[in-house]
């Protein structure tokens, strides 16, 4: 059966942007040399797996987004904990949490430090 194993973006710097999905619970679970060109970072939650590959090459700090990509999502038990612990750590949401819908899970958008979109998706857990 096929499956969707992960997602993959290229980043300006290793550090700043692992700090960033640490903040969002993740861990570091491995890199990968890519000979003398590359580093991928395997990034993800406890018993779930490496479902984030962050892709540094080496001499390149930044790239354009284009228009295509919007973002990734991730679930969280309650916006009011998460957004005052990623504010501490400078992490700040584009606007407050809303609803898309009249009783749907309220939601808000931070970015990561490469200006990548990151859904957080309030479940009440």
């Amino acid at each position: 059966m096929p499956a969707l194993i992960h997602t993959c973006y290229r980043i300006g710097d290793i550090d700043r942007s692992v700090a960033f999905y640490e903040a969002l619970g993740m861990q570091e679970m491995r890199r990968m040399p890519i000979r003398d060109e590359a580093i991928n970072v395997f990034m993800g939650y406890p018993d779930d797996g490496a479902r984030l590959e962050l892709t540094y090459n080496f001499g390149v700090d930044g790239y354009e987004l284009g228009t295509g990509y919007n973002h990734i999502a991730i679930t969280v038990d309650s916006l009011d904990t998460v957004l005052p612990a990623l504010a501490e750590k400078g992490i700040e949401p584009e606007k407050p949490p809303y609803t898309v819908r009249e009783g749907g899970n309220r939601i808000c958008f931070v970015r990561d430090p490469d200006g990548y979109r990151v859904e957080l998706i309030e479940t009440g857990a």
